[in-house]
């Protein structure tokens, strides 16, 4: 067998890819290039569309169809104010996959399934995965703590097991994961496959600059930590002079800079200010949020991109999960899966034949 021969699996079945492995959506980072580059390689690319306008949507989706024939998928927010144009494009696109990492509502669900979408929400808990399976999710991806970004305390050997139990629908393990003996020990545990952001992050087809990438490279896994100073919710990132600064700044000041950062993502958007007023009415809704928290959650998409597109590891944050610590090398897309998929099937050979019975 070739390195690039897949392992079948409930995933690689529903949406179609070589390979049950999952590039995810990740803002500012998950553009055409490294989505098709994914796409190509055999793993399932999401487009990370949050930080995009409509127009900016409808344009990647189809720079991603012109670089390649692979099914992809497209990353949606549930709780925008345009959801409903954005998925209009997904659906008139022919987008395989719509992906969110807020739960989608049951007719959002509906309507994507009867357009022929395949809906894979994200979720960090059990209840979640069972209240999405519920209303007719395909598939469930599931972060345990380790993974970058916004992200809760429960480990990925914990949560995972739990939901894979819970729910009859294929389960993707995210949080943690960088290698093919992760994809095996995902397998195990009764996953279809997995998805990784800081893994494919640091390859050769991702736009991050290469400060930045050096940055990762350079990190110990002492050199990531969760914080709350960036939006007051939980967000795993690396360490930096800027966290270090907000670690220590005061709620007035924090919030001064919310605002200043809201006013930027506002003129980039093209969102009005009633729209993130709703999309904000959108976030408190069922959460525990604070309206300072809400508006801390202006800080996200600007600081990103300081970093992720503009390259000032002094101006912006730095998302990552936990395996930015042992990861030292920056491969093609297709270098990465060929290499995850070929130690996937050397560890599955290595394993001790069933003992007699």
């Amino acid at each position: 067998m070739t390195a690039t021969t897949g392992i079948e699996t409930p995933l690689t079945r529903l949406v179609g890819v070589r390979h049950p492995l999952v590039q995810t959506g990740m803002g500012w980072v998950a553009g055409p290039r490294l989505v098709s580059a994914a796409a190509n390689a055999g793993a399932l690319g999401i487009l990370a569309s949050a930080t995009m306008t409509v127009g900016q949507l409808r344009a990647a989706v189809h720079e991603v169809k012109s670089r390649t024939d692979a099914p992809f998928g497209v990353n949606l927010r549930a709780d925008a104010g345009d959801a409903a144009e954005r998925v209009r494009i997904v659906v008139a696109e022919g987008v395989r996959v719509a992906s969110f990492a807020l739960a989608p509502s049951r007719e959002l669900i509906a309507r994507l399934k009867d357009a022929g979408v395949v809906v894979i929400p994200s979720v960090g808990a059990r209840r979640h995965a069972e209240k999405v399976a519920a209303w007719g999710a395909d598939a469930v991806v599931v972060q345990g703590g380790e993974g970058g970004g916004h992200t809760g305390n429960v480990a990925t050997t914990v949560l995972l097991p739990q939901v894979v139990d819970a729910v009859d629908i294929p389960v993707i393990a995210a949080g943690g994961f960088f290698d093919g003996r992760g994809l095996v020990a995902a397998l195990a545990y009764g996953a279809a496959g997995i998805a990784m952001g800081t893994r494919f992050l640091l390859t050769s087809d991702s736009t991050v600059p290469p400060a930045v990438q050096a940055r990762y490279l350079a990190a110990a896994a002492k050199d990531i930590t969760v914080t709350t100073k960036v939006d007051g919710l939980p967000h795993r990132m690396l360490r930096s002079e800027l966290v270090e600064t907000l670690e220590r700044s005061g709620r007035g000041t924090a919030l001064l800079r919310a605002v200043r950062h809201a006013a930027s993502f506002r003129k980039l958007s093209g969102l009005s200010w009633a729209q993130m007023v709703r999309d904000g009415l959108a976030m408190r809704h069922g959460k525990d949020l604070s309206w300072s928290q809400v508006l801390l959650a202006a800080n996200t998409p600007m600081l990103l991109k300081a970093s992720m597109v503009e390259g000032r590891t002094d101006l912006g944050v730095m998302a990552s999960g936990q395996v930015a610590g042992v990861i030292e090398d920056l491969p093609s897309c297709a270098e990465l899966v060929d290499r995850i998929m070929a130690e996937a099937r050397r560890t599955l050979a290595a394993l001790p034949p069933d003992p007699p019975r």
